[in-house]
């Protein structure tokens, strides 16, 4: 749209407010609520397009798992530029947003209708009551708001809520397109009623959410977000009335992976667009290609890079054959292998990835093998889709897409910041890990099957099996940052965990608490200190002995506060639940008996040792 609506923070267009996410503003004082466009949209009106801009990032493992040439950044307009003459030149860029939902409310009058009923300005976002203008002191205009209820499916799709079909006029009424009222007359949702002024026609919104009221109500497939044609919804019964401002209305589907050696050193980033060139070509006419471009475009970087152009076509060729091994898809599996595989205290010059292992404190022997503090990170974080209603599973199933077209990249931020890394002792987990534990952990992974085959009727890939050791890394984490929030001062939502947590043939079992943020904070090295020995042995016992009482005991420890779905037992606010934008799992798949033990079976907790008042 050709209006200026508001501003976002960089970060937030490929997390909470990436395309076809619902968004509010205020443009002159008055509530505007959009839609996020695609990202079509960040070619029409940023360009060069594609990965010709140079707002461009790359991260060759990630590439190669989702399937994609390289990443670009959310682009942001240049707030001091100037003309040729050296005068300001105002950038008229902007990134596009599409009015949702269409149908407003005036706050004065409890009239709705669309839109295009109510007073405007040429060139303004907001839309006005015209009547109650004119009563208003001073001819100050009555700005209509956003109604709160909207439509959306398990498919991705939105729409406005179908008004008049619900107040449902009259066989004669001809008011079908016309102004409705929607006034609360007492609490609740049966005390707000929508009515009809010409038949008169009235409905309660009581029972608006409850998924029977729209057995038959289809979906018309709208991608707003999207240009072009609705879609036909493989799934039109799942249509459902949502608040606009709701928690699961846009949950974004993205994937990250860590820079980690050897893919760290920016060679990639330094040859840039002639990466791919170099990729397309054989491998036979590489080192000829290489040669050529190092007498010209590539001089400067090769210079830099402080490499022959025999030893950047070597090292062009390694990569290429890297990235075409199945370990190049398993993301966690290296980041894994690099933490726990390390030479203790590393002094390479990588300027993305640096680790300290320390000597375990004793009292930690027990439980950990290894502890690593993590001194310098970057993490690429890209938006590959998003999902409605329920959070993303395995796989892509579900996943509503972000553009019309397959691209050949996707958007992405890159962050930099630290943490503190921690692998499980393998023998400890075989010796806990008893068939009664297994047993109790059934029951989650029973509620996630339930699930799971509500949401995808057709399996495209193997769902995960949630396991005790899942649930312990993770409850551990929760209790971990929790602890830290007070042990370095970090707020909640600045903590961020990446959980190692598989079993076979490749077992893994540890965990990343890192903070990697967009700004500053997480990057002064305050959490990475917290895992020197001296520290984390103070620590960890003292995460662990907060696990013991949760003021919402005994429901909490009993799994009475765990969720109706089940996917999660002895879990609640008051004890491990964390921000959502801290938790990889939006805080599923926790229980704190795990750590702690549960009543009359104390033998649960893998940390119940530590409680005793030896250990303490």
């Amino acid at each position: 749209m050709a209006n200026e609506i508001g501003k976002q923070r960089r970060s937030t267009l490929v997390t909470t407010f990436g395309p076809g996410a619902v968004v509010d503003f205020r443009a002159d004082g008055a509530p505007i609520s959009g839609v996020v466009a695609g990202v079509e949209e960040w070619d029409n009106s940023f360009k060069p397009a594609g990965l010709a801009n140079p707002q461009r990032i790359h991260e060759p493992r990630l590439e190669r798992s989702l399937g994609v040439r390289g990443f670009r950044l959310p682009p942001v307009i240049d707030e001091n530029r100037l003309d040729d003459k050296g005068n300001p030149d105002p950038d008229q860029r902007r990134l596009v947003a599409i009015r949702f939902p269409d149908w407003l409310l005036c706050p004065s009058c409890d009239r709705i209708a669309p839109s295009r009923k109510w007073g405007e300005s040429p060139g303004k976002a907001w839309r006005f009551c015209v009547q109650c203008t004119k009563k208003a002191p001073g001819g100050n205009k009555v700005f209509v708001v956003p109604v709160r209820f909207v439509m959306a499916c398990k498919r991705g799709h939105l729409d406005d809520f179908p008004w008049h079909w619900w107040v449902t006029h009259a066989p004669d009424c001809k008011n079908t397109s016309g102004f409705l009222t929607l006034k609360a007359e007492r609490p609740g949702l049966a005390g707000l009623f929508v009515k009809c002024p010409e038949c008169k026609a009235s409905r309660s919104m009581d029972g608006v959410f409850t998924e029977d009221t729209w057995k038959g109500f289809k979906c018309k497939g709208k991608r707003l977000w999207i240009a072009g044609p609705d879609q036909a919804c493989p799934d039109p019964k799942s249509m459902r009335a949502m608040q606009r401002g709701a928690s699961n209305l846009y949950f974004p589907a993205i994937a990250s992976a860590l820079s980690i050696p050897n893919w760290s050193d920016g060679l990639q980033d330094a040859l840039g667009l002639y990466w791919q060139e170099l990729v397309e070509t054989p491998s036979e006419d590489r080192p000829t290609l290489v040669r050529v471009l190092a007498r010209g475009s590539l001089k400067q970087v090769i210079e830099e890079l402080k490499l022959t152009p025999t030893e950047l076509a070597e090292e062009v060729e390694r990569r290429i054959q890297a990235l075409q091994t199945p370990d190049a898809l398993d993301l966690r599996g290296g980041e894994y292998r690099q933490f726990t595989l390390g030479q203790g205290y590393s002094d390479h010059s990588d300027k993305e990835f640096e680790t300290r292992s320390i000597t375990v404190p004793s009292r930690l022997k027990p439980y950990f093998s290894r502890i690593v503090r993590v001194v310098r990170l970057r993490e690429v974080r890209a938006l590959y889709g998003f999902t409605r209603i329920t959070p993303p599973g395995d796989g892509n199933n579900g996943i509503s897409l972000i553009r019309r077209t397959k691209g050949d990249w996707l958007p992405a931020i890159d962050v930099r910041g630290e943490g503190v890394f921690l692998e499980f002792s393998a023998k400890r987990l075989d010796e806990w890990e008893t068939d009664a534990i297994r047993e109790r952990a059934a029951r989650v992974d029973a509620a996630w099957e339930k699930e799971w085959k509500a949401r995808y009727e057709e399996h495209e890939v193997q769902r995960r099996i949630i396991t005790a050791r899942f649930l312990l890394v993770h409850s551990f984490a929760h209790a971990l940052m929790r602890q830290l929030t007070l042990d370095c001062g970090y707020s909640s939502a600045a903590l961020r965990e990446r959980l190692y947590v598989r079993e076979g043939s490749a077992p893994m079992a540890g965990l990343l608490i890192y903070t990697a943020t967009s700004d500053a904070d997480g990057t002064l090295g305050g959490l990475q200190r917290q895992g020197e020995a001296n520290r984390i042995d103070k620590t960890i016992p003292s995460a662990i002995r907060s696990m013991e009482w949760c003021s919402s005991d005994p429901l909490c420890i009993e799994g009475v506060m765990g969720g109706s779905d089940g996917l999660s037992l002895a879990a609640c606010h008051a004890c491990v639940l964390a921000p959502e934008t801290a938790c990889e799992e939006f805080n599923r798949f926790l229980d704190r008996a795990m750590l702690v033990g549960a009543p009359q079976h104390s033998e649960f907790g893998y940390f119940a040792p530590m409680l005793t008042p030896d250990e303490v």
